[in-house]
């Protein structure tokens, strides 16, 4: 009888023996997974702007296209997604266009691709101009020359890409947003097209962590308080 009792005992402990183990594991796990959770939550949010490209210079599809790649690229690795919309000078698809109507939101950006630099008030580099909050200007000329100067002109898109993250950087950044090195010098050497085309010309760590709070920042604006926000 004592036998029987023993095993019995024996066969009831090792279920219940599993079994805590197999609870401890889950809230290992659980534990684990919560903590990442809340580590990565905001951070994980997507941070998406729109870009409405309006083309005004000799720049073809093909070479517009690859530059927006590249700004992609270099916001991307500032942690923003860019989503673009071509919104044509003269002929579009009844869809883009309404999507170019639209009223301007705060994560909305307008860029101007402009053949040749023009007389404002607001020219500030070589590279283009902004007007806050949402309208950037490019010259697609002066990236032409830049590639032509450095015998990248087979890398036009590229340095184009880099001239269009650069000024949509001031508009994320604010004023007074040039720096000593990388992305936002105010002019641009030969090494820094050289960055530009192994991919190291960036935003610094610190313009990516005020990018990001400043793209966020446009994202919590109600559509309709634009007009109270400066939109």
């Amino acid at each position: 009888m004592r036998i029987i009792s023993n095993r019995n005992s024996t066969t009831t402990r090792a279920p219940r023996h599993r079994l805590w183990w197999g609870l401890r594991v889950s809230i290992v796990v659980l534990v684990i997974v919560g903590a990442t959770s809340a580590e990565s939550g905001p951070e994980t949010d997507p941070i998406t702007l729109t870009i409405l490209v309006h083309n005004y210079s000799q720049a073809s599809r093909a070479v517009i296209m690859a530059a927006e790649r590249e700004a992609s690229r270099i916001l991307r690795e500032a942690g923003v997604r860019a989503v673009w919309l071509e919104c044509k000078v003269d002929q579009s698809t009844a869809d883009t266009q309404e999507l170019c109507r639209k009223p301007v939101e705060a994560t909305d950006i307008q860029l101007r691709i402009l053949s040749a630099p023009i007389r404002n008030q607001y020219q500030d580099t070589v590279f283009g101009f902004v007007v806050n909050p949402v309208l950037a200007s490019v010259f697609y000329d002066y990236a032409v020359r830049l590639a032509k100067a450095d015998d990248a002109q087979f890398e036009l898109p590229i340095v184009l890409g880099c001239v269009i993250a650069h000024e949509i950087g001031h508009l994320l950044l604010g004023a007074d947003s040039h720096s000593g090195s990388g992305l936002m010098q105010r002019q641009w050497r030969r090494e820094s097209v050289r960055k530009a085309m192994t991919g190291a010309l960036l935003f610094s760590a610190e313009e990516s962590e005020v990018i990001r709070a400043e793209a966020r920042r446009r994202m919590r604006v109600p559509k309709a308080s634009l007009s109270e926000h400066g939109y």
